[in-house]
């Protein structure tokens, strides 16, 4: 009896045992667990941030580089006067074929708004695109300087540049003098730099040099 006793009691410190160590290996379990949970979301977290921070600036309407957000700030400047060339380069660059310039002055529109489109409209009623066709002449830009105040916004700029106007017999220098504000907008596809060119005017554009074609 007195075995049988002891064999009871045996048996019964093994469940005992084999119970308290079921209870710590689902403890563990459901730590370990949790900790592979929260890590997981941390992780998910910190790439979701990383791309959050991210944005991308256009240089000369051609590279794409990474930027942090952190950096937006400092980098805006250098967006704003990219923004301003770029369009310059894209209203201002043209070529004796009508296709050419409405492709041209297609991709410039997105850059600015009505007060560029007006201006489009009245250069066409003029029939400035019409004589660079008919005198198989192209007209080319070059942006000297930018003149940004980030200091009050909508940002104010001026831009000074040279138009070259290349005929057959002879090459035509203008002075070009430019102004207009930069207002922040969604960035895009075709709008990459997240700004839009407000009331837009041609403050000067006169002959400065005329030379024969070597």
């Amino acid at each position: 009896m007195a075995a049988q006793d002891q064999t009871f009691f045996k048996s019964l410190r093994n469940l005992e045992t084999s119970y308290r160590n079921i209870r710590i290996l689902a403890f563990v379990s459901v730590g370990v667990f949790c900790i592979i949970t929260l890590s997981a979301l941390g992780f998910a977290y910190k790439v979701k941030t990383d791309s959050e921070s991210r944005i991308y600036v256009v240089e000369q309407g051609k590279s794409l580089i990474a930027a942090l957000r952190n950096d937006v700030r400092e980098n805006r400047p250098v967006e704003g006067k990219d923004h301003i060339r770029r369009f310059h380069e894209l209203f201002f660059t043209l070529d004796p074929d009508s296709k050419a310039i409405e492709e041209h002055i297609k991709e410039a529109l997105p850059y600015a708004d009505e007060s560029v489109s007006r201006l489009y409209l009245d250069t066409k009623e003029q029939g400035y695109y019409s004589q660079l066709i008919q005198a198989s002449a192209s007209q080319e830009i070059q942006v000297d300087s930018i003149q940004l105040d980030m200091n009050q916004y909508p940002y104010h700029f001026r831009t000074f540049a040279r138009q070259q106007i290349i005929r057959l017999t002879n090459i035509t220098v203008r002075k070009l003098v430019t102004s207009g504000y930069l207002r922040n907008v969604s960035r895009s596809e075709i709008n990459p730099h997240g700004f839009l060119i407000e009331k837009f005017a041609v403050l000067d554009n006169t002959d400065i040099e005329e030379r024969l074609r070597q």
